[in-house]
């Protein structure tokens, strides 16, 4: 690593600890105070947001009608960057639960902001019967009528394409009768690849767009629903994702109409 390379690494690394512990003081100190954990969830927002503006990344959004209001279902994102939470957790509505690698939830402030906000832990690799402990946590956050955020690929692209997807959210949201609401994300994957230990250092641009929700299959054993949901979802993502590399590719710099962004810290 150079020495402007290690500045920059600083640079960014310092402000986002900091960051993370100011807001997670936050959400430790003033969560349980609050009706379901408002300050926490305050608290979650803020964090993205501003390490989003101090990363100086602009993220444009659309697609929030297709939200469905006040109830469950599993949203569903391609998986570019370890800033993916970050940028998404700036831009998605709802008070939704995010399903975390179990080692995030030992970082100290961090970890327990997402066990005291009720994130649900995920041991990746871990086995059969681990795998089927995180799908009954993810099934007991939507029976509690909270949203919940996965990404199906479950761990980040190496390439910036879409991945296999594995069955756990899916089966989660057939067992729970909610729908899946698709999510692409294009540009984290170019800021901060896997193995990068710093983000590009200049202003970028993330697109985000939400699609319309999938229903759960109605016929068939579960054995037949979830592939078919799997299938389904990856396909209206792909798409999705087409669409957004299409529009980051051709109007790099030109905000699109109708989206709304969180615009760079001055």
């Amino acid at each position: 690593m150079t020495l402007a390379e290690a500045w920059t690494t600083a640079r960014q690394w310092v402000p986002f600890v900091a960051r993370t512990v100011g807001y997670g003081l936050v959400s430790c100190l003033f969560g349980p105070l609050t009706r379901e954990h408002g300050a926490s969830l305050w608290a979650m927002r803020r964090w993205c947001v501003s390490s989003v503006r101090g990363l100086r990344i602009r993220v444009e959004f659309s697609g929030e009608e297709n939200v469905p209001a006040g109830k469950a279902f599993v949203y569903c994102s391609n998986h570019q960057s370890m800033i993916d939470i970050l940028v998404l957790g700036s831009v998605l509505p709802g008070d939704y639960k995010w399903a975390a690698k179990r080692s995030l939830m030992s970082i100290p402030f961090l970890g327990w902001h997402l066990r005291l906000s009720g994130h649900v832990p995920v041991d990746r690799g871990a086995g059969v019967r681990a795998a089927q402990e995180a799908i009954e946590r993810f099934i007991a956050v939507l029976r509690r009528g909270k949203p919940l955020l996965i990404f199906p690929e479950g761990t980040r692209t190496i390439d910036g394409e879409l991945r296999d997807f594995k069955l756990g959210a899916f089966r989660a949201a057939v067992r729970a009768g909610v729908p899946v609401v698709p999510v692409a994300l294009d540009g984290t994957f170019r800021i901060m690849g896997k193995g990068d230990v710093h983000a590009d250092d200049g202003l970028d641009v993330v697109r985000v767009r939400i699609g319309a929700p999938i229903a759960v299959p109605s016929a068939g054993h579960e054995e037949v629903r979830v592939p078919a949901l799997r299938e389904q979802t990856r396909a209206a993502i792909s798409d999705l994702f087409e669409s957004v590399r299409r529009s980051s590719s051709g109007r790099r710099a030109e905000r699109m109409e109708g989206e709304r962004y969180v615009p760079p810290m001055r």
